[in-house]
């Protein structure tokens, strides 16, 4: 990926800990290296195609003089996450934070915090057999959609399917999204049970009814085996409720440890069941 690099950047702005540095302010030195795809750009020499760094250094500059943080490592955050939901074409950025005028009363030049945050992908897995099917999985589209650190992208149909492990309850309706996202697994899984929460949904039986059931799939291709979350998700491959949805949006995405596609997955399931 191409780079836009902003360096030492001047700011006068009151972060710190102390009473006097956000009363009185002080310096900060800001470094930021813009990822990017400057191809466009430098075939056409159209600005609008690229990162126009002068207003980046500006939106810092806004930033950092109208927000006040204790920490450099929240100050670096919350500017992290400001440009990446800002700047168009923005991809990735690392960001250093120097204080040169640090009050640690030792000879010392600077101190400084560096961060990388990027934008990811993630496909998340929806379904309800509960009261309004419908409303609640649309209640889960709308309230991703209203999430500061989440973009929503496509949005399969909503599917009729059996139910599965526990039988002796309703069909369910099942569909899956397109996610970009700055949140980590751990925080998206947190925000995913704080919406499922807003739905009312019990855990009370494994693989019971529920009313919205909101599980990640994939997250770029990591691969992660926890007792609180394995990605990709364990049965994808078993599971034709999450392959039809999932090949409506992405079937060309290729499973990390199965070293198969969606489509492929897909196809597999329908010639060793015999259906659909």
């Amino acid at each position: 990926m191409d780079k836009i690099h902003i360096k030492n950047l001047e700011v006068f702005a009151n972060h710190g800990v102390f009473p006097e540095e956000t009363a009185l302010g002080q310096k900060f030195i800001i470094s930021a290296v813009l990822f990017t795809d400057t191809r466009k750009a430098g075939m056409t020499d159209d600005l609008t195609a690229s990162i126009h760094y002068g207003e980046v250094s500006q939106r810092i500059t806004d930033f950092l003089t109208t927000h006040t943080y204790k920490l450099l490592e929240r100050a670096a955050e919350m500017l992290a996450g400001e440009l990446l939901l800002t700047v168009p074409h923005l991809k990735k950025v690392q960001l250093e934070l120097k204080k040169p005028w640090a009050p640690v009363h030792l000879p010392m030049e600077t101190v400084s915090v560096e961060i990388e945050r990027s934008w990811h992908k993630a496909y998340i897995a929806l379904g309800s057999n509960m009261g309004d099917k419908e409303g609640y999985l649309k209640l889960g589209v709308s309230m991703l959609e209203d999430t500061r650190w989440c973009r929503v992208g496509k949005v399969s149909d909503f599917i009729d399917t059996a139910p599965y492990g526990y039988l002796a309850q309703d069909h369910f309706l099942n569909g899956a999204l397109e996610l970009d996202t700055l949140l980590t697994p751990w925080e998206l899984l947190e925000r995913l049970h704080e919406i499922e929460q807003a739905a009312d949904r019990k855990r009370e039986i494994h693989w019971g009814p529920r009313t919205l059931d909101l599980d990640i799939l994939f997250y770029d291709q990591c691969i992660l085996d926890t007792e609180e979350l394995q990605i990709p998700h364990v049965e994808l491959a078993l599971r034709d409720f999450v392959l039809r949805p999932m090949n409506q949006i992405a079937p060309y995405l290729r499973h990390p440890v199965l070293n198969r596609t969606i489509r492929q997955l897909m196809e597999a399931w329908n010639k060793g069941t015999g259906e659909l």
